[in-house]
């Protein structure tokens, strides 16, 4: 019987780890899949213009032949960064909070709060924005549609993530740690900072990049709330238009090298996420 059972659970064993093979195999087909797909449909610009002028011409308007993409990158960058800078410590402090500060009643309170915010779709923030916070906004420095309510709303989307994943990676920290370090007389703050955080590290650093990566890729709130000009902000109220809110308007119209150029913005973002996931892998492994 023995035998027969643990031949059992070394079958299932084997056929959990080929299964994940076959998964990660068919994440990576998909992941390939895509990038052709969007170097295929961007080569007709690409094969026509040089590369760079897509930094050098003049303006985005592609009916004269123009394809500034600077604008649109940069708008994209300061949305994304300064939701970063807001986002990163709410979320770390909500996470230490839940975890380590908060009555027990409290932090189930809290934690079903922070997971409502995570699961709101991105257009009923979108909405909220354009109503709520765009008037504000607009009261204080007219128009109101502009970089600066897109950072306070990609924020409010990516901080609940943060804060969720913080939340968890620090449960997952083992109890004697923090006895040991108990034992030695630090005091609760310490515990967190010279013991919780770092054996959680990878994990929060996995949460950030997670969030990091939904904010650039983040369309509909930030098309609702940043104006949509293509320029490069001179102020947090200026307008400005970001490359996922620029393909979301001009695809349904886009024909031609115009269409392409989109696609030239979709590899943009591609190239984006694999510098961040990159980045966070040597961080993680080496940080």
């Amino acid at each position: 019987m023995f035998k027969r059972n643990t031949l059992c659970r070394y079958s299932l064993e084997v056929g959990f780890i080929y299964g994940l093979r076959l998964l990660t195999a068919i994440a990576a087909v998909v992941v390939l899949f895509i990038v052709g797909f969007l170097i295929v449909e961007a080569w007709p610009v690409l094969r026509q213009i040089a590369v760079s002028r897509f930094l050098r011409d003049q303006s985005w308007h592609p009916v004269s032949g123009q394809y500034n993409l600077l604008p649109m990158i940069i708008g994209t960058s300061s949305v994304t960064f300064g939701a970063m800078l807001l986002a990163v410590p709410f979320g770390l402090a909500s996470g230490i909070f839940c975890q380590y500060y908060a009555p027990d009643w409290l932090a189930r309170i809290y934690r079903r709060l922070i997971e409502l915010l995570a699961g709101i779709p991105s257009v009923v923030y979108g909405f909220w924005g354009l109503v709520v916070l765009v008037p504000l906004i607009g009261q204080v420095h007219p128009p109101g549609p502009s970089l600066l309510a897109g950072i306070l709303i990609l924020a409010l989307m990516i901080m609940p993530t943060i804060a969720l994943i913080t939340d968890s990676s620090l449960a997952t920290v083992p109890a004697r740690y923090l006895w040991g370090a108990q034992a030695l007389g630090l005091s609760r703050w310490g515990i967190v900072r010279g013991v919780a955080l770092p054996a959680a590290r990878s994990g929060i650093l996995a949460g950030i990049v997670l969030a990091l990566g939904r904010a650039i890729g983040e369309t509909m709130a930030v098309l609702m709330v940043c104006g949509n000009v293509v320029q490069v902000p001179d102020s947090l109220f200026a307008p400005v238009r970001t490359l996922t809110a620029n393909m979301a308007l001009e695809m349904a119209y886009a024909t031609d090298l115009h269409r392409s150029a989109l696609f030239v913005s979709g590899l943009v973002l591609m190239g984006c996420i694999g510098v961040l996931v990159f980045v966070a892998d040597q961080v993680g492994r080496y940080g």
